[in-house]
């Protein structure tokens, strides 16, 4: 069976629910051998779609060379086509990205424009042209890098929650080369795959021709593993989400994981890994976590979205900065906007600044200040929602008071209470926020530093 029959194969046995007349689809179509191949089964198949290419104009003339090599083969076959030019190493630098990483940015971005804009295409599924060959490499790079099950499967046939199809992904490219040959199929080279500048290139070019002359069927061999992990995978998530749903508490968009419960979960790392790694958190990270165990309060761990903050008997996953979030790790001094205002911390020296008294409640500008003895504060602190059970000692009383009643007497409605935040430090309130201290962080004539807090309401 030639790659034509068995691609069309494929397709029916795999791809029947979205086979429909007219179903929109979007071909990324980079002019390589890969999806000119796929391009010509799917157009030899009575499969209608829009050809998307992206000028990345990285390579010069040649990167030019592609897009009028792409211009050409669509005309040809009469593929309505696509393209988009951009300066990725402008948008590299603005966005603080690696090009590998913003190409791809860059191109799923695009993708999203096309069916947002055109009302033809709203539903449409994406065509991409990977193949065995890139799942193998895919998975290597997870296991060397450090995965779960899921790294190991290498690349879905489908996605569907991006609309991503890749249907050549059973075929190897050495079969994808040859059928471009059998058909007369012209294709464009890109120079930068014969370098190891790139990872992948480093897998493709070196790896695993080595690997290959020491086990010379390595490559369908690793192909049959991604398909095995991928069926244990499914299995394997249908128990993890089990052991997840009774340990991880969603609380607005955060979600508090119980620390007893959590380190007495089975099997251990493989749930902490699970539980981490859709907030952005690495494997090697996985050490760093469990460490928060038995940290400090206030101890955290942060990936490049999200922070795990240590608070109590609880961890708490949190996105960073995020003004919805009902807790918020403050590092030092500065500016910190949250749900229901802004908090601002300074050191002031005490000599010529102290303030009249503990209690200044200065409402100048809707602003109120508190000040504390900052002999007395550690970074970080955490500025947080106050909870039934929370209790302080307000300043000028020698004895604890519980926050909820301390706020009923106060006289604040339910809708004011709901807006109260406390800092906390080590387990201990500093302060009812636009409120009241604690008296044990009151400053005295012996202080020489204080911490001013500054809350603006919104």
């Amino acid at each position: 069976m030639d790659l034509l029959s068995a691609f069309q194969k494929h397709w029916q046995d795999h791809f029947g629910f979205v086979s429909h007349p007219t179903k929109p689809f979007i071909l990324a179509l980079s002019g390589g051998v890969d999806s000119i191949v796929l391009a010509y089964c799917l157009h030899q198949s009575g499969i209608t779609f829009t050809a998307a290419h992206v000028n990345y104009q990285l390579r010069g003339a040649e990167s030019t060379r592609d897009e009028q090599f792409v211009q050409a083969f669509c005309k040809q076959f009469q593929i309505p086509l696509l393209v988009k030019q951009i300066d990725t190493n402008a948008y590299c630098s603005e966005h603080q990205l690696s090009i590998q990483v913003a190409a791809r940015q860059i191109r799923y971005d695009w993708f999203d424009h096309i069916r947002q804009a055109n009302t033809a295409l709203n539903d449409a599924w994406i065509f991409t042209a990977h193949h065995a060959n890139d799942a193998i490499e895919t998975s290597m790079m997870h296991f060397f890098r450090g995965t779960g099950i899921d790294g190991l499967k290498g690349i879905p046939a489908v996605h569907h929650a991006k609309k991503i199809l890749r249907p050549l992904l059973p075929f190897f490219k050495k079969d994808i080369e040859g059928f471009a040959k059998i058909k007369g199929l012209t294709y464009v080279e890109d120079s930068s795959n014969a370098t190891n500048h790139y990872t992948r290139n480093l897998f493709r070019n070196t790896l695993l021709p080595a690997i290959k002359e020491v086990f010379p069927a390595v490559e369908e061999n690793l192909f049959q593993n991604t398909i095995r992990f991928s069926e244990v995978a499914a299995v394997y998530q249908q128990a993890i989400q089990v052991k997840l749903n009774q340990l991880m508490v969603p609380k607005g968009n955060e979600w508090h994981v119980p620390i007893l419960k959590w380190v007495k979960s089975t099997p251990f790392n493989s749930i902490t890994w699970e539980m981490i790694a859709p907030f952005g958190f690495t494997a090697a990270q996985i050490a760093e976590v469990v460490k928060l165990s038995t940290a400090a309060n206030s101890s955290f761990v942060q990936s490049s979205t999200h922070r795990i903050i240590k608070n109590r008997h609880w961890l708490i996953i949190a996105p960073l900065m995020d003004m919805s979030t009902d807790l918020i790790l403050l590092e030092d001094v500065g500016v910190y906007p949250f749900a229901d205002g802004q908090i601002r911390l300074s050191l002031e020296s005490a000599t010529g600044n102290a303030p009249a008294s503990n209690a200044d409640q200065n409402q100048h500008n809707a602003i109120r200040i508190e000040w504390v003895n900052a002999a007395f504060i550690q970074f970080p602190l955490i500025l947080r929602r106050w909870q039934i059970g929370d209790y302080f000692y307000p300043l000028g009383m020698p004895k604890k008071k519980k926050i909820a009643k301390f706020l009923t007497d106060a006289k604040l409605s339910k809708t004011q209470k709901e807006k109260v935040w406390v800092l906390e430090q080590h387990q201990k309130i500093i302060a009812v926020i636009g409120h009241r201290i604690d008296d044990r962080y009151k400053w005295t004539t012996q202080t020489k530093q204080l911490l001013k807090i500054e809350f603006k309401a919104n």
